[in-house]
C-alpha cells in the first residue's frame, strides 16, 4: 500500500505530509514531528490517556487515531498549548497545586482538562472527574488535578 497525502493544522500551523496510511497519529507526532509530549503507555490500546491530544476541540487518544483521519482537521498537542512561551492557565494551575508528580500522564491530563474547559467553563467536580476518567495517573490520586482545573477555570473566566 502506498503513502497518502494528509493536510491538517498541527499546533496552529498548516502541514502537508505523505505518510503510510497505517501510521497512528501518536506515531506520527513522536517519530515524524519530534513532539514527544504524547506518550505510549498502554501499547496503543487507548486505556491510559497518556497520548491524549485535542482533535477539533475534543480530547482523543492519539494512539487510536489513524493519521488519515486528521486530514482537513486541527490537532493540538501539549507542545502547542503555550503561546509565545507563556504557559496556558491549565498548565500553570497543574504546577501551582502539584498535580504533576512524575509528569508522565501530565500532558494528557492537561489537554483533557483544557478540552473540558473549552466546552464547560465552570465545571463541577463530577464534570472534571469524568473528563479525566480516561487519563490514568498512579501518583496524584486525581484530587490535585481536580483542584487545578477549578483554579484554571477561575483564571480563564476572570479573563473574559
Amino acid at each position: 500500500m502506498g503513502n497518502i497525502q494528509v493536510q491538517f493544522i498541527l499546533n496552529n500551523e498548516k502541514i502537508s505530509v505523505k505518510v503510510s496510511p497505517g501510521l497512528t497519529l501518536l506515531e506520527f507526532l513522536r517519530t515524524e514531528m519530534g513532539l514527544t509530549g504524547a506518550k505510549d503507555s498502554c501499547g496503543g490500546e487507548g486505556e491510559c490517556g497518556a497520548c491524549t491530544v485535542i482533535l477539533n476541540g475534543e480530547a482523543v487518544n492519539s494512539c487510536l487515531v489513524l493519521i488519515g483521519q486528521v486530514d482537513g482537521h486541527s490537532v493540538t498537542t501539549i507542545e502547542g498549548l503555550s503561546v509565545r512561551g507563556e504557559l496556558h492557565p491549565v498548565q500553570k494551575a497543574f504546577i501551582e497545586v502539584g498535580a504533576i508528580q512524575c509528569g508522565f500522564c501530565t500532558p494528557g491530563a492537561v489537554l483533557a482538562s483544557k478540552a473540558l474547559l473549552d466546552h464547560v467553563p465552570d465545571p463541577d467536580d463530577d464534570d472534571i472527574r469524568e473528563a479525566l476518567s480516561g487519563n490514568m495517573c498512579r501518583c496524584t490520586g486525581y484530587t490535585k488535578m481536580v483542584e487545578a482545573v477549578h483554579i484554571a477555570a477561575r483564571e480563564l473566566n476572570n479573563g473574559k
